[in-house]
């Protein structure tokens, strides 16, 4: 890193310990190393940990281990520290109920009942007009809990015991220019529906964390995978429905197989831990990117 900072430029790693990392996720973080060690700024790296069930100490180590022999270097992290401590994000538990309750006062989020099951079964049934892409990261809710905007809700104390939904404005185009991909637009309620931002076991979402997260610990720049666009202009309403700043977006292009398909934590021949039994050296991988 440079040694001297540009404080007006704020990037983040942040890999999830539920696997081994590999090599797309390997070139998604060197990108972002190398713009904020380009932009002369503080990369920061957050350790997103709220899956309980699949999130292991084990991967925490190893990812912390792999991202420093590949050659990457933060200013930020559950290891060194920092002024927007914890950086762990099952340790950040108070800021996303925080948010939560700033959601319901403003009447952003109902309440819902509805099992997967239900959704995985309504989405598989034909909808007139409605255009859904082919890898959709989340089913296209119908709705079936959504509230009568004027309807008044009994909010409980907790958000546990039920999935948590945002209403989206249907029919709002959602446009951003993302620094890697070019122009992006979505529409709310065609390209995605209402989405959850807590889920009924009393875990915080993704898409709930990750905005909590980001502005809480300024981050200027986003540099993700492009799996996350759409993900992206959620984030965006979430942003404004919080009264958050938004921070510039860089969507990777993908890591494929030999067959086409975006690499996963299953790929473990191609873990950085795998390249590195393996005999290659950092440099040796980062030519693979």
């Amino acid at each position: 890193m440079n040694q001297s900072l540009n404080p007006s430029y704020r990037g983040r790693l942040a890999p999830s310990p539920t696997g081994h990392l590999h090599l797309g996720h390997a070139r998604t973080f060197w990108a972002a190393y190398e713009r904020a060690r380009a932009a002369g700024g503080v990369l920061v790296l957050r350790d997103e940990d709220l899956d309980a069930a699949r999130s292991r100490p084990e991967f925490a180590a190893a990812m912390l281990e792999d991202l420093k022999w590949l050659g990457i270097e933060w200013r930020e992290g559950p290891d060194v520290g920092g002024p927007f401590a914890p950086y762990r994000q099952s340790e950040r538990r108070g800021l996303y109920l925080e948010a939560w309750a700033r959601l319901v006062e403003g009447g952003h989020v109902y309440p819902c009942v509805c099992s997967r099951k239900d959704i995985a079964r309504a989405a598989s049934a034909p909808h007139e007009g409605q255009a859904r892409p082919a890898q959709d990261d989340e089913p296209h809710y119908p709705g079936t809990c959504r509230p009568a905007v004027e309807a008044k809700l009994q909010v409980p104390d907790t958000p546990a015991g039920l999935n948590w939904r945002f209403r989206v404005p249907d029919g709002e185009e959602v446009v951003f220019e993302d620094l890697r991909q070019g122009r992006r637009s979505f529409v709310a309620g065609r390209d995605f529906g209402d989405f959850v931002v807590w889920r009924r076991d009393d875990v915080p979402a993704y898409q709930l964390a990750v905005v909590v997260d980001d502005a809480a610990m300024r981050i200027t720049e986003v540099v993700r995978g492009a799996d996350l666009l759409k993900s992206a202009a959620r984030q965006m309403l979430l942003q404004r429905a919080l009264d958050f700043p938004t921070p510039a977006y860089f969507h990777c292009d993908l890591v494929t197989d030999e067959r086409g398909e975006r690499l996963a934590k299953r790929h473990e021949s191609l873990s950085l831990r795998a390249l590195r039994a393996a005999g290659l050296a950092p440099a040796e991988v980062r030519a693979r990117f």
